[in-house]
């Protein structure tokens, strides 16, 4: 089967379920694993493909996304040219697995999606937490934008032993003032910014927000960084987002702030 993945995440879900070979191409912002689209066709980044590039490749079926805004046009278009797409919108971490089965079937192999699932569940257990540090994952700095309810890496804080602050807040993200969030007052802070690599990703930038210098995850220096490839890409590599969050929330010594 001759496939096109549209986003990071359906790239990396193909290539897990070894089936690289089956790639004829892929979006501009897939960069793993870099041996493999080192080698294949980029047609455009994720939000500005280039429909008629992905149809000239002759695939046999699309993998797409709705994960980011905009993502929904590019996928009308693929649609109005007539090529067959699985369309993936994850929110919780069982919709991710389910989207992992979900691709594995449409690609002959289900019964690895089954294996990857449980791997993936295997190495994510639920730790036993009495007390549960608040923890708030940033996808932009400013303005803020937090995770909210509908969002797998809402499920990864639980598992991890952390509690998100704005878990019930009945949206995917949520944009907060930088008062309202300090008002939670959260244990740990985690840069998860979209589209920044980890290596320019400031805690200083936390640190000097107006009002923080009191907020505990600042107060105790718990503030880390965790790249967007490993909490942000609803896919396997939310295994090494789970391991790094696990060890912050492990490394904080204090009990959750009322």
């Amino acid at each position: 089967m001759r496939i096109f993945s549209h986003t990071c995440s359906n790239t990396e879900i193909v290539c897990a379920l070894g089936c690289a070979d089956q790639l004829v191409g892929v979006d501009a912002d897939s960069d793993y694993p870099p041996e493999v689209v080192a080698q294949l066709p980029s047609t455009g980044r994720d939000l500005d493909l280039d429909v008629a590039a992905v149809q000239a490749l002759e695939p046999d079926l699309v993998l797409s996304s709705l994960t980011v805004p905009g993502h929904e046009q590019v996928v009308a278009e693929l649609h109005a040219a007539g090529l067959a797409t699985l369309v993936c919108d994850p929110q919780s971490l069982d919709d991710v697995y389910e989207d992992i089965r979900r691709i594995a079937a449409a690609l002959g192999v289900a019964e690895r999606g089954v294996a990857l699932v449980a791997s993936m569940r295997a190495a994510m257990p639920a730790v036993p937490a009495v007390t549960r540090p608040r923890v708030l994952v940033e996808w932009w700095p400013k303005p803020l934008i937090a995770v909210a309810r509908h969002s797998w890496v809402n499920d990864i804080i639980h598992l991890a032993g952390g509690l998100n602050p704005w878990g019930e807040v009945d949206a995917r993200s949520v944009p907060l003032h930088y008062a309202d969030a300090a008002a939670e007052r959260p244990d740990i802070v985690v840069m998860s910014w979209c589209g920044v690599k980890v290596e320019n990703y400031r805690a200083d930038k936390v640190r000097e927000r107006p009002d923080w210098a009191d907020v505990p995850a600042v107060r105790h220096d718990r503030i880390h960084a965790i790249s967007e490839a490993f909490l942000g890409r609803p896919g396997p590599r939310l295994v090494e987002g789970y391991r790094q969050l696990r060890a912050a929330i492990a490394a904080s010594s204090s009990p959750a702030t009322p």
